[in-house]
């Protein structure tokens, strides 16, 4: 990957990190924007960037998207906990012509996680006698719960084990319903666990981060880059709702996946 000129967007545990990993990596950090500085939005070293990576909380990344759209400039977030505007920050994204590539979890495991959690939701499907859980464990510094990746994982489980409606984030004894247990622990790494219980057995996945913050956004810095609206990486094998396919599919011939994960 070439080296690029990144705006980074907070600059909390996550945004840290990744300013060091950039560095590392050859890039080189332009402009920080945080709630502190909002006049850093219109400085000459934001219209230097080639890209910006976005890691703050639920409700300042949908302002922060915005931003980038009205300026062109294409943008790489990991924030999780903002999807009930997904349909405006999509139709604002096409209204604009801008390039936004998200991830609930960008890492390369958490997104083979999803995959097999996806196929065992598929054979569970005809296994009534088993009831479904999930469990998520992260520092008391997560400001949303339940996780991003949890509820991806969640929605999975939902739309191809075909038993449950919809999630819940506690206990519950609702057969329609899935819990999803969250759980805020000093100086932990990031855990999610889906299991399906029966009377006789239990069957798990269980993904652990044993750093908590893995800086795989700089993975699809180029494919961002390189094309127009909105992406949503699923899986490592997948990206799914592109905003605008007949201006992409014109500019922008697809990359292949190969490239977009190394």
């Amino acid at each position: 990957m070439n080296p690029m000129k990144i705006a980074l967007i907070g600059y909390g545990k996550m945004g840290k990190t990744i300013e060091t990993v950039a560095g590392q990596r050859g890039h080189t950090i332009v402009a920080h924007l945080n709630r502190s500085n909002p006049e850093a939005w219109n400085s000459p070293a934001l219209q230097a960037a080639d890209i910006a990576i976005e890691f703050t909380g639920p409700e300042s990344a949908p302002f922060n998207l915005q931003q980038c759209f009205e300026r062109s400039l294409p943008v790489v977030c990991g924030s999780t906990g903002w999807l009930s505007e997904y349909e405006r920050i999509t139709s604002l994204c096409k209204e604009n012509n801008g390039s936004l590539l998200y991830a609930s979890n960008f890492s390369i495991g958490v997104n083979i996680f999803f995959a097999l959690n996806k196929q065992l939701a598929k054979w569970m499907s005809t296994q009534a006698s088993y009831e479904p859980l999930l469990e998520e464990i992260h520092h008391t510094q997560k400001k949303d719960a339940p996780s991003g990746t949890a509820i991806t994982l969640a929605e999975q489980i939902i739309q191809h084990q075909g038993m449950k409606k919809n999630w819940v984030n506690q206990e519950t004894a609702a057969k329609d319903e899935l819990p999803i247990i969250s759980k805020r622990i000093d100086d932990v790494p990031g855990t999610h666990l889906v299991k399906y219980q029966s009377e006789i057995d239990t069957i798990e996945l269980l993904h652990t981060a044993e750093l908590d913050l893995q800086p795989e956004p700089f993975k699809p810095l180029s494919f961002c880059w390189a094309r127009k609206g909105f992406s949503a990486c699923r899986t490592c094998w997948a990206l799914t709702f592109n905003c605008n396919p007949t201006a992409r599919k014109a500019s922008h011939p697809r990359l292949p996946l190969e490239d977009f994960w190394q």
